[in-house]
């Protein structure tokens, strides 16, 4: 009992305000970082600023500043929520749709390559595209408004969803679990006012996806054919296809390392099978003149 009391003080002395501001710190890094990619960022720095205000007030004992930044206080509060409403609104349903156990199973090497070629191919005829690759946030009511596929990556069936004019080929394609999981697929459009003008519909899209998930879009420009990629509420346009693969890769890795592991270890098995057949070959040939 006595033990019991001693471990129980101990940790109410030394671990539990450790555990107490490690947890908090962590809450407040987590709710800065989906802030900072929003426009509430401004909030943050406003907040910042009228601290600064109180504590100069408090310190030098300005009683009128005091009781006039009292008396604001609450207003300013209910005018930030509804100044701010949707950007609140945009944070909290992201906080909604991230699944904590996410599937592992993410698109492989050849599919993305794939993707890129198919990419590459529709940049050259001039025909726009927009494939979504979710993360960790849930996006089956994005599915659900689509048309279901559940077919095999390949880049031929990505071109002719997106070559002609089609019912599915404004829309967008989402890519789950290594296949196609649904076509014409509806995104929400992006409310940010600083957005290029010469964006279409296209883009505004996959920059409002990226505002309300952690998926990673891949654009192709119907009106110039640049390749470009939305993530964290980002635009990065007119991109590579070498630059978008790696882009893809270090966004979406998960598989892909297990992956090219395994062929470099199949590669390196095979040269060494090679070498001792090479070596096994050689020893037989000398075995067989010698006996001659």
């Amino acid at each position: 009992m006595d033990l019991f009391s001693t471990l129980i003080g101990i940790y109410s002395k030394f671990f539990s305000p450790f555990l107490d501001i490690a947890i908090l710190a962590f809450l407040i890094y987590k709710a800065y970082r989906l802030l900072a990619k929003t426009q509430a960022v401004q909030l943050i720095k406003g907040a910042g600023f009228l601290a600064l205000i109180y504590g100069f007030a408090y310190i030098f004992k300005l009683t009128t500043l005091l009781w006039i930044l009292k008396f604001l206080t609450p207003g300013l509060f209910i005018a930030i929520a509804l100044i701010f409403q949707p950007e609140l609104r945009k944070i909290i349903i992201k906080l909604g749709l991230t699944e904590i156990f996410s599937p592992g199973n993410k698109p492989r090497t050849g599919q993305l390559e794939a993707v890129v070629t198919a990419a590459e191919i529709l940049s050259e005829l001039r025909r726009g595209m927009l494939i979504v690759f979710p993360r960790r946030s849930n996006i089956n009511r994005i599915i659900e408004g689509g048309t279901r596929i559940n077919g095999e990556i390949s880049s031929t069936l990505i071109v002719t969803v997106f070559q002609f004019d089609g019912p599915l080929h404004d829309a967008a394609m989402v890519i789950r679990n290594g296949k196609i999981a649904a076509a014409g697929c509806v995104l929400p459009l992006s409310e940010q006012q600083e957005i290029r003008k010469s964006f279409g519909t296209r883009h505004r899209a996959a920059l409002g996806m990226s505002e309300e998930s952690d998926a990673v879009m891949l654009i192709v420009s119907e009106e110039t054919g640049a390749i470009s990629i939305a993530f964290d509420s980002q635009i990065y346009y007119d991109l590579s296809s070498n630059e978008v693969l790696q882009k893809l890769r270090s966004l979406l890795d998960g598989s892909l390392t297990v992956e090219n592991k395994t062929t470099e270890e199949e590669r390196i098995d095979g040269a060494e099978g090679a070498e001792g057949a090479a070596k096994g070959q050689a020893a037989a040939s000398e075995e067989a003149s010698g006996e001659s």
